[in-house]
């Protein structure tokens, strides 16, 4: 199928120089860009992020978590065992 597009003059004589490198044609640069960009674009599905939402009564951080702070909950967060040792200090 023949088709008229306008590119930038700069990258037209990027492309023609490269195909000449290559012993190549501009049009066959062309469809192996475009395909590159295509196969790209359409395999890749793009990141959903799931609902983790709570339904029903959910009323937030608990008392006692809530006078901890942001920094000391990241930290039990992502330290299971700090977390258990703490527990085992309250006992």
């Amino acid at each position: 199928m023949k088709t008229t597009i306008e590119i930038a003059d700069p990258l037209f004589e990027e492309a023609k120089t490269l195909a000449e490198r290559e012993q190549t044609t501009l049009r066959a640069l062309v469809e192996e860009g475009l395909r590159a960009v295509l196969s790209a674009k359409t395999a890749a599905k793009p990141f959903k992020l799931r609902d983790g939402s709570f339904k029903g009564r959910c009323e937030g951080l608990t008392p006692e978590a809530a006078a901890l702070g942001w920094e000391r909950i990241r930290e039990l967060a992502y330290d299971y065992s700090q977390y258990e040792r703490d527990e085992d200090d309250e006992r």
